[in-house]
């Protein structure tokens, strides 16, 4: 047979074997919710998971692709799953927060939700949005790019997902039961965790960490994920560097570091390169906390393995940052630039339509069944937000009086020295279900600003619904005259998580071009139960492209 016939049955063959399409693909998901018992640090609770598995399973998905996850409740909780960063465009209805976008799942019950990964890529995540469930109810998803689109980076050998999260001995519903009956703080985690594991801890010393096993010469991504209730952690790998290259699922331009800091709620994609011959090398988590309030100060360990090494290998170790070493967490921070390229470019808003600013605290109400006669609260513009009984969505798109109000304050109705030592000597909040209403496709900047009540804190606050663009931070009171001559409007990092750094500010800029309900809140755990969120209503715009869609007829009951 001639030459030119064996290419043309080859080039033929090698066509069959090509995918028909690289059109967008539906991917299905089964959630059973079950109880599983699991033993950390030497002792077995039962917790609540997904399919039996502490972290839960990863969703895998491409850019564009449809994702239909059938969750079934078999606990005695409430459920609702959050897609944290999914844009969820105009089908909030799946977005996931418990009575903001949807009743939750009563036990016994199931719903499906049913999503689009447009012009997404990256590391996200899954999470519980009601009760403390989120402590055990994670997992990661990771979309990838379309079929045959590179990364803006050179192509790993590998990926891994590390989940880094806190561990309770005791039950995490009867801690937050207790604290809000108390008034009081909960207690703190008693150990963190690196993919589920604490690694030898002093009180449990026989228990092993994670193993992250690598080969000599290889390139690996990790796409690392702070699942945390309530801390912000340091994350670093003995004798090697990091490159970050992704934070919430945007490309960020590459910068190299040997720590990365990480708030909860955030992503981060490294890469790692194995340039080590061999050898058994510590990973560690720990917490950033640069303010005088209660951390669990146990790391959690896990162990970079080379093929090959033996396992009486010592461990290589490594000096971690203490916990209040603020210059490390403002040096990782400030490194941090959107991509902004041809492929990926960084759309700021230019123009802004409303301008807000929020301030960021807590507070001290009345409570005359609690243990000083008072609990801790906290707010945004002196505004704690009250938990409706039906969800937000619903009443919005039902047109249900009575639910929310839409006079959220875009400023402080009282304006002092909020980062000063002198503090208003009430410490009173106001009580309220308030959304700010926004015209769809209205440009938006918000400047977060942290206060002296109480104590200064970071908080990392989420916005559901959108990216957003960090355009400035600093420290002190925001001075607008001032501190916007300084904003970055060329190439600021986007993300849908931001650190307010304490006793400072943080300005966002986003465009409001997804109609529906999208909450807003910090993701220190117990602040938000203690009522630091609120929620932007989005009007629809013209014709169906621009409007929020019917709710699916599986969506839960209250």
């Amino acid at each position: 047979m001639p030459i030119i016939m064996w290419i043309r049955i080859i080039l033929l063959l090698a066509a069959c074997m090509l995918p028909l399409s690289v059109e967008a693909m539906v991917r299905h998901y089964k959630f059973n919710v079950v109880v599983k018992n699991v033993t950390r640090l030497c002792s077995t609770k039962p917790i609540v998971t997904v399919n039996g598995k502490f972290p839960g399973p990863t969703i895998y998905a491409r850019e564009d692709d449809t994702v239909l996850v059938k969750v079934v409740n078999h606990v005695k909780y409430n459920v609702s799953i959050h897609w944290h960063g999914v844009r969820q465009l105009r089908t909030g209805w799946a977005d996931g927060p418990a009575y903001i976008t949807q009743c939750p799942i009563q036990p016994g019950q199931v719903f499906v939700y049913n999503f689009t990964l447009t012009g997404q890529r990256g590391t996200l995540w899954w999470h519980a949005h009601i009760l403390w469930l989120r402590s055990t109810l994670h997992g990661a998803l990771v979309i990838l790019p379309k079929l045959g689109v590179p990364y803006p980076f050179p192509k790993p050998n590998a990926e891994k997902v590390i989940l880094l999260s806190e561990w309770w001995k005791s039950d995490t519903e009867a801690i937050i039961k207790e604290a809000l009956k108390s008034g009081l703080a909960p207690n703190v985690s008693d150990a963190h965790t690196i993919n589920g594991h604490p690694g030898s801890v002093q009180q449990c010393a026989s228990q092993g960490g994670h193993k992250l096993e690598v080969h000599a010469g290889n390139t690996y991504l990790l796409r690392i994920i702070n699942a945390a209730l309530n801390e912000e952690l340091f994350f670093k790998i003995a004798g090697h560097e990091l490159t970050v290259v992704e934070v919430d699922a945007v490309y960020t331009k590459p910068f190299k570091t040997n720590t990365i800091v990480i708030a909860p709620g955030q992503t981060t994609n490294v890469l790692l390169k194995a340039n080590r011959a061999t050898g058994k090398y510590l990973v560690a988590a720990t917490p950033f906390m640069d303010s005088p309030i209660a951390v669990d100060n146990v790391t959690a360990t896990a162990t970079l393995h080379y093929a090959g090494s033996l396992s009486s290998t010592i461990t290589t170790l490594t000096s971690l940052p203490p916990k209040n070493a603020t210059p490390v967490a403002t040096t990782f921070t400030d490194s941090l630039r959107s991509l902004n390229s041809k492929n990926y470019p960084a759309r700021v808003p230019i123009k802004v339509d409303h301008s807000l600013f929020f301030t960021v605290s807590l507070g001290v109400n009345p409570c005359p069944t609690c243990v000083n006669g008072s609990r801790v609260v906290a707010a945004i513009n002196n505004v704690t937000f009250v938990m409706p009984k039906v969800s937000l969505l619903q009443a919005h798109f039902f047109n249900i009086s009575g639910v929310f109000t839409d006079d959220f304050p875009r400023k402080p109705t009282v304006v002092y020295d909020f980062t000063g030592t002198q503090q208003p000597a009430n410490l009173r909040t106001n009580r309220g279900t308030r959304v700010y209403r926004l015209p769809y496709n209205s440009t938006v900047q918000l400047v977060l600003q942290d206060t002296g009540m109480i104590t200064p804190e970071n908080h990392p606050i989420h916005l559901h619904g959108f990216n957003f663009f960090v355009v400035g931070r600093g420290q002190g009171n925001f001075n607008p005259k001032r501190d916007t001559k300084k904003f970055n409007l060329v190439d600021p990092v986007e993300r849908n998580t931001v650190g307010v750094p304490s006793g400072g500010w943080t300005a966002i800029r986003f465009r409001a071009d997804n109609p529906g309900v999208w909450f807003m809140h910090c993701h220190l755990e117990i602040h938000t139960t203690w009522g630091l969120k609120m929620a932007f209503l989005v009007d629809n715009g013209e014709g169906p492209n621009e409007s929020l869609l019917p709710p699916p007829g599986d969506l839960p009951k209250c």
